[in-house]
């Protein structure tokens, strides 16, 4: 399968702003991006806590994801005011995404920012592939997971989905037991690790695990 490509827009938003973003990124961001030729779909995640929320578009091929550019442009500004916050844009290949079934508007997702050395990537997403996704399967309320890379940067960032966010706290020490095992089999550094609510799930990207 051909690799698919993900765009992810951070925004550190006022927390008081949330409810009306996820409003504007509904009714507003979303139809624009569904008439864009190769785009397959947006997910919302917010932090209502940290105001921190991100939305990623993802992308059928890398034409799609560099045409959409010049249209996304005027959408990132109106949405960073909505917000009332600041933006950070970062693209990314997606390397795995697994579903086990779709998830729903409030599922919990806890995303692990990861450093990885570049010639050491293709080991870190084959650990991922083989050790971690088969052990998060297992989890209570398991819903998906993904990973995706910044070859170039050396970046990755995985996800993992659970059907409600009592279910991703539940298995917070299990979540973290699979993080720790793949960093050491894998050589890659810990960055960040944050847990979200899931606001929007649209996203139609092809089982690619």
């Amino acid at each position: 399968m051909s690799t698919v490509y993900a765009r992810s827009t951070t925004i550190d938003a006022h927390p008081s702003f949330i409810d009306v973003g996820i409003t504007h990124i509904r009714d507003t961001v979303m139809p624009a991006l569904a008439g864009i030729d190769g785009c397959a779909g947006l997910s919302l995640l917010v932090d209502r806590g940290s105001g921190r929320c991100i939305a990623t578009s993802s992308w059928l091929d890398e034409d799609s994801l560099r045409a959409s550019e010049s249209h996304v442009l005027q959408l990132r500004d109106s949405t960073a005011d909505v917000f009332h916050g600041t933006i950070t844009v970062a693209r990314w290949d997606i390397a795995v995404l697994h579903r086990d079934h779709h998830s729903h508007r409030g599922a919990g997702v806890r995303v692990t920012w990861l450093e990885v050395e570049p010639g050491h990537l293709d080991r870190a997403i084959d650990v991922y592939k083989t050790a971690s996704l088969p052990a998060m399967a297992e989890l209570d309320g398991f819903c998906s997971a993904s990973l995706l890379v910044d070859p170039a940067a050396g970046r990755a960032v995985a996800s993992m989905t659970f059907d409600t966010a009592l279910a991703m706290s539940g298995n917070r020490d299990k979540s973290e037991t699979i993080t720790t095992s793949e960093l050491r089999a894998s050589g890659a550094r810990l960055l960040e690790v944050e847990e979200f609510e899931l606001a929007i799930a649209h996203l139609h990207v092809p089982e690619m695990a």
